[in-house]
């Protein structure tokens, strides 16, 4: 089923297929017992995504599509609440709380649009790591080089593989510090995490309050442009590609270049070579600010001291029913003292203020979304040290844009068959349009430099 949304909405348009032909396959791929789809999903909205899918058959014939998006398989991350459902954010230690008495407001409009909920994925326990390992649900395999076992990112994890594999057509997700990103870049697809402020994030479980925003992972930059449009309520038709011709993009050289392995740094060399014979001025400048983001944040930052908030009772009634990888860096925000965070507060403010006077002069930021391809699960498994290294070099990049509240694409800009290699395009909070039409315009030019 893996496809662009245009695709498949010309596809029922057509008659070429139906609402309800797209939905069975994608249980077909979920249920098959050789596929991921034990390790994708949390539950399978079976029966009710049947129903959904035939009255959304029944609108199309008479002529009353709700939106672009009508009669196509959405998957839901398993941190939203759905009507009737107990949201447990991939966790076990929820199991015992009541059912969500509406649904969240971003699914709310999904399902507004016609999409079919075709189920909630997986995800890293309380979307607290890159990585998307899940010790109570298992860990859903990277699409790339599946024999070796790679991880698939998080902390959308199943929200990723579900596109990947064809078990949806999209994704609902989250991104604290890179959560639709990451894995979006590890799996080969398009992430886009909006200005926090553009998309609810009411009747969602919180990770940090300061830094979450809700976004859609899909096949193509277009594809996240047309759900984005969706969950923030703005009606807007997806933006025209940007001209590419003297279009300003920075290369921050701190940090964001550090410890990229081969693949990524020959994807991403390559991927700036084809913008620049397409008529972009690339120009790589310093951003002293991203060096001193981790001694602002050498306490636990906003993610610990907001999730320790939420987590305090819980954590200390069913504390053992945590992942320990998990729980360690909960509580570390229990150390933190009002004081603490109110410093935390100014020093963001002032940070925000530098790094958007520094970018001013240019359209967007551009840089590999993570630094290295996705490694290898059993290596993460079997050693903790490696498993918070690791997890913090994948988060580095695309946390800088949670701290900036800003917004940022991921694209791929890999060849077909090798490994996936994201590229990030980013700006300034509430510059979600403008990015959107930078990165449909070099998605168009990588596509063409990789054909």
């Amino acid at each position: 089923m893996i496809g662009s949304l245009a695709e498949l909405r010309a596809a029922l348009d057509e008659g070429r297929t139906t609402s309800l032909a797209l939905v069975e396959g994608a249980l077909s791929r979920a249920k098959a017992p050789e596929g991921e789809g034990a390790r994708v999903f949390t539950a399978l909205h079976e029966e009710q995504a049947r129903a959904a899918a035939r009255a959304s058959d029944v609108l199309r014939q008479a002529g009353y599509p709700r939106s672009p998006i009508e009669g196509l398989p959405v998957s839901v991350k398993d941190l939203f609440d759905i009507k009737g459902e107990t949201t447990r954010a991939g966790s076990v230690a929820l199991n015992g709380a009541a059912p969500a008495q509406q649904d969240a407001p971003a699914v709310q409009r999904l399902v507004a649009a016609g999409a079919i909920l075709i189920g909630r994925t997986n995800m890293t326990e309380f979307a607290f790591s890159g990585l998307g390992l899940n010790p109570h649900h298992g860990t859903p395999l990277n699409p790339f080089d599946r024999a070796t076992g790679r991880i698939p990112g998080g902390s959308s994890s199943g929200a990723a593989v579900s596109v990947t594999d064809g078990m949806a057509a999209a994704a609902l997700g989250t991104d604290t510090g890179g959560s639709v990103r990451i894995p979006a870049a590890f799996c080969g697809l398009t992430g886009f995490k909006p200005t926090a402020r553009r998309v609810s994030r009411q009747g969602a479980v919180p990770l940090s309050t300061s830094l979450d925003s809700v976004g859609p992972i899909a096949p193509t930059v277009a594809c996240c442009a047309m759900l984005d449009a969706i969950l923030s309520g703005s009606g807007a038709d997806v933006p025209a590609p940007a001209s590419l011709e003297g279009l300003r993009l920075a290369v921050p050289a701190t940090l964001a270049l550090d410890a990229m392995d081969a693949t990524v740094a020959a994807a991403f060399k390559a991927a700036l070579a084809s913008l620049s014979q397409a008529g972009v001025r690339i120009r790589e400048i310093a951003v002293p600010e991203f060096s001193a983001l981790a001694g602002i944040n050498a306490r636990g930052g906003f993610t610990a001291a907001e999730a320790w908030h939420w987590h305090r009772e819980l954590i200390e009634r069913e504390g053992d029913r945590y992942d320990p990888r998990v729980s360690v860096r909960i509580r570390r925000g229990k150390e933190l003292s009002a004081a603490d965070y109110i410093d935390l507060l100014e020093a963001r403010t002032a940070w925000i203020a530098a790094v958007e006077a520094r970018i001013a002069p240019f359209d967007a930021l551009i840089m590999p979304t993570v630094p290295v391809i996705a490694p290898k699960l059993a290596e993460l498994e079997a050693d903790d040290a490696h498993f918070a290294t690791t997890n913090l070099l994948v988060l580095r990049n695309a946390t800088l844009i949670n701290f900036l509240d800003g917004c940022a694409l991921s694209l791929p800009c890999h060849r077909r068959g090798e490994a996936p290699v994201g590229l990030m395009l980013a700006a300034a909070g509430g510059q979600d349009q403008r990015v959107l039409a930078i990165g449909q315009a070099v998605e168009r030019a990588l596509a063409a430099a990789c054909a």
